[in-house]
């Protein structure tokens, strides 16, 4: 195992900036998922640390060593595709072999290596067979099987849940989470699902248009965001964003642009007079008959609670209740509001004051 370092990373095609100055410290045995959009950076960054792409400009470090010339066979890591690459031709164990095959390990070497797990993921019984033989997820299981045999410093997740269906996707993260807290390797997994990142990862780091917008683990990120872009992208339903500006008489009031008096958390005069963001979690609203009016837009039950989509402050936003509500579309429900878990951003620079 070792600690991975980016040092002021960039990362160029021609006069296009890609990874614009990424600077990340992962830590022996740490699981760090690297999350943002499609285009953010973070796979090309993936690739950088693998050895698939040059670096511009910066450092890359496993362990104590640079490894910017470093060929890829030679880093000491394994990486696991979303689209499986397994040989076709080869059965289970020889796919999961394939690394210590090339290096000319005795078979007796070969099966001390693969047995083991081949039974941490439930693979013993397919070791025959054909990857055409099996299904998503035990294709996927195959995959992560290779690399474990390669027993490396470092372990790369390349978006490896994305072709699997929603229920598959579940069970495999609990799967890829137990997997780390048993083998303690460092890993680095990349996926544009914040749920993925939130219910994996030691720490998250968020990534937009080739920078790193904050690190920190996932409920510090869903806390306590640093900007209204990380408001945004952590949190499921996304965090509702109401437009206006402190009461210029109470700095403990909003005044969105609609007039509707919002409560917030503290008071902060410095923000006085600026054009603002209100940031509201769903979860963060209940029904209250002393609260501020909603339209009901529409109401999505998922049965262990329900959502609802309302017109708030003059903004539509997204309300998440434990309890079944009993509103149809076009009723008013009178909301409460956490003050407690409110967020003021700053309209211009978008940073959370």
């Amino acid at each position: 195992m070792a600690s991975v370092e980016f040092v002021n990373v960039k990362k160029s095609f021609g006069a296009q900036p890609i990874i614009r100055g990424v600077d990340v410290q992962i830590d022996d045995g740490e699981f760090v998922i690297l999350v943002g959009p499609s285009g953010c950076g973070k796979s090309t960054l993936l690739r950088m640390l693998a050895g698939l792409e040059n670096i511009t400009a910066g450092e890359i470090r496993i362990g104590d060593k640079v490894v910017n010339r470093v060929p890829p066979k030679e880093r000491d890591i394994a990486m696991v595709f979303q689209n499986y690459a397994l040989y076709p031709h080869m059965t289970v164990a020889d796919n999961m072999a394939f690394s210590l095959t090339l290096k000319g390990a005795s078979k007796a070497m070969i099966d001390e290596r693969v047995r083991p797990a081949a039974e941490i993921l439930g693979l013993t019984h397919l070791l025959d067979r054909y990857p055409r033989q099996l299904s998503g997820g035990q294709r996927q299981r195959v995959a992560m099987g290779r690399a474990i045999v390669r027993d490396p410093q470092v372990f790369l997740f390349d978006e490896p849940l994305s072709n699997l269906d929603a229920k598959l996707r579940v069970a495999m993260r609990a799967e890829i989470k137990e997997l780390h807290q048993r083998l303690k390797t460092t890993t680095v997994y990349v996926t544009h699902d914040q749920i993925e990142a939130m219910t994996m990862a030691d720490k998250i780091v968020v990534m937009h248009d080739g920078r790193v917008e904050q690190i920190g683990a996932p409920l510090e990120l869903y806390d306590q965001p640093v900007n209204l872009f990380v408001a945004g992208f952590i949190g499921s339903p996304s965090m509702n964003m109401i437009k206006g500006r402190l009461d210029p008489n109470d700095a403990s009031r909003f005044l969105a642009t609609d007039g509707t008096v919002l409560p917030v958390a503290r008071e902060i005069e410095t923000a006085k007079g600026r054009d603002l963001i209100y940031g509201l979690r769903p979860e963060a609203m209940r029904l209250d008959p002393a609260g501020v009016p909603a339209k009901v837009l529409v109401i999505e039950p998922t049965g262990s609670e329900t959502q609802i989509i309302a017109t708030l402050a003059g903004t539509d936003v997204t309300c998440v209740f434990r309890e079944r509500v009993a509103a149809k579309p076009g009723e008013t429900l009178n909301i409460g509001i956490d003050a407690a878990a409110t967020h003021i951003f700053d309209a211009e620079t978008g940073l959370r004051l």
